[in-house]
Parts: structure tokens; sequence; C-alpha cells
């Protein structure tokens, strides 16, 4: 049961986060470690569901920081751009978390992990329609459902314009990955119309399944993406920009979101591992964020079974570890006397 805190958590006590990221020599040289250590692994597989994905390149490799103070750091291939697919579902949630409110988006969504894969449609059926978690498919469908507009083109350029003041740019569609999207996107056509029979789609299947699509074209770089999960892990302020693109009490809860089912039935070992809230997208992109800290984009296409960028992960691992991001972690502290 999910029970309203009585008090309002605009006026609350700031969050308290300590430690900073190290000296941007440190960072440099920590990112050309992790680009030689794993440039060379070859495990995984392109996705090729989708047919514009299975012809990228698959020794494409790129790491990005950007803290909240600003320094931006990046190696390898951070500059290539890919379509966001799923990583866009964290964005889109805060956008419609600062819309409606953060306990009115949790009542309609939910943020509990299903434990199945992230287009599962059992995962309905089992929870009496429930979406569960924006972070996978039968969510993310039912969250830009609730984007706001009067017409498809509104309820597109929110979407649009929000994903953009968290990158920092204004983001483009790749027209050749929605396309390719177009005709292959039939399971997310019948996730939809699932959802719209349990009355949990809060506009047309057609006209939303559309509206997801598109916003999975999007075109992002890992540099991009570590701007976006910087301005996530800075209560909401684009430390490139200086624009405040959503309000500070949202980004807990979004960052809660992707810590249950930011890589899908793999999120309980990337906690385990890496301790970060993270999300990826089947085109080979992996944002984490530090809270109070910075947000780390990378990118490589080849996949695991459940859809996350190997490479990926293990130089997400490897940073963490490195830089002690871990937000489990903690240390002795002498009795006082």
């Amino acid at each position: 049961m999910h029970i309203p805190l009585p008090f309002d958590e605009a006026t609350t006590i700031a969050a308290a986060s300590t430690g900073e990221l190290p000296s941007e020599a440190a960072i440099v040289e920590l990112l050309g470690e992790v680009f030689e250590q794993f440039r060379t692994v070859d495990d995984g597989t392109v996705a090729d569901y989708i047919p514009a994905l299975a012809e990228v390149d698959p020794a494409l490799f790129g790491l990005s920081i950007l803290g909240v103070r600003g320094r931006s750091i990046s190696v390898g291939d951070a500059e290539h751009r890919f379509s966001i697919q799923s990583v866009s579902k964290p964005f889109v949630f805060a956008l419609v978390c600062a819309h409606y409110g953060s306990e009115e988006a949790h009542r309609l969504l939910g943020v509990n992990a299903t434990g199945l894969g992230f287009d599962s449609v059992m995962a309905i059926e089992l929870h009496g329609g429930r979406t569960m978690n924006p972070m996978v498919n039968a969510g993310a469908i039912a969250t830009t459902s609730l984007v706001p507009g009067a017409s498809d083109d509104e309820r597109w350029g929110f979407i649009r314009e929000g994903l953009s003041r968290f990158a920092g740019r204004d983001l483009e569609i790749d027209p050749v990955v929605y396309a390719s999207e177009q005709t292959t996107n039939l399971r997310n056509q019948g996730i939809a119309q699932l959802l719209d029979s349990y009355g949990r789609l809060h506009a047309g299947a057609e006209a939303t399944t559309d509206l997801y699509t598109r916003q999975c074209s999007l075109l992002v770089s890992a540099a991009d993406l570590a701007v976006m999960g910087a301005t996530l892990a800075d209560g909401g302020m684009n430390p490139k920009t200086g624009v405040q693109v959503i309000e500070a009490q949202h980004c807990k809860h979004v960052l809660a979101a992707m810590a249950t089912a930011g890589l899908y039935e793999h999120s309980g070992d990337w906690l385990f591992e890496v301790g970060l809230p993270g999300k990826s997208g089947v085109s080979g992109g992996i944002v984490t964020i530090a809270p109070g800290k910075g947000g780390f984009g990378v990118f490589s296409p080849p996949l695991d079974e459940a859809g996350n960028s190997v490479r990926g992960q293990l130089a997400t691992r490897y940073v963490s570890e490195k830089l002690g991001l871990n937000i489990f972690a903690s240390k002795p502290v002498a009795p006082a006397g």
C-alpha cells in the first residue's frame, strides 16, 4: 500500500551529498585506462530486431563524464550519435513527474520491478494490468501516454523540447531508425493495446505507440547522456546550461525508479556491482548518475541477453569502484568521546 507522507517535499531540508569528483587530470587518466582495458572486449551482439540498429559498427566505444560543477571529460567515440532508445525513459518520466507531481505519477504508473524482460507482456497480466515501472516498455508507453498536449504535435514538442533541455542542445530524430522501428514495433503496439484494455493508457494506443517510437529515435551521444545524467545528479539543473529542467524534489523519485529496473532483470546485479542508478538502451547507451556528483554516459553497441551494453557495464563498474561512487558504501566512524 502506498501511503502519502503528511508534508510538502518542497519545504523539506535540502539533500546532503558528501564528496566530490577528483581532479580533471585524474578523471582523464581513469577514462583513458577504462577505454584501453575494455575496448577489445568482443562479448555480446548488436540489437538486430530493429534493422537499422543491426548495421551499427560493434567496435564503437565512447565514454563521457560531466560533473555537477560543469567539468566535462570524454574519450573514444563519445560524440558519435545514436538513437537514445530506452535511455529516454527516465527523462520522459521526469517530465511527467514535473507536470503531474511525483506522487500522482507514482500512483498512475507504479515503480516496482517486474523481474522480467523489458518488453514483457506477462508482467502486465500478472499484475492485473498494472504497468509496474516506467523503466520497462509497458510502463514507459503508459508514461508517454500521460504527456500533456492538445494534439500529437504538441505532445511531441513537450517530449523533444524537454529532453533537449536535459541534453543542453536541440535533439533531432534519426529518420532511418524511426522508419525502421515503425515497421517492427508490433510488440509495443500489442503492449499499448493491452494496457488500453485495462484502462492503463491515457491516450490512444496507436498515437501513443508512434509517440513512444519517435521518443526512442532521438539522436544523442555518450557526451549528451553525461549531461542528461548530471542534470538529475544536480537537483534538476543542467550544469552545462544552468537551466533548471525539473524541480529538485522530483530527481530522487526518478533515480529510485531507475535503481529498481534501469537494467531490466539485471538491475539487482547492477546495484550489487555498481551501486548507482542507471538506465540502458538497446542501441548500446547507458547513463549512470552519481547523486550530487555527476553523470556518466557510455556508448558501446554489443548487448548481453537482457539488452544491456556489455562494455558499458564493465566500464561503469570500473569507474564506480575507482572513484568510490557506490551510494551503498560506508566506512566506520569513530565513536564520540
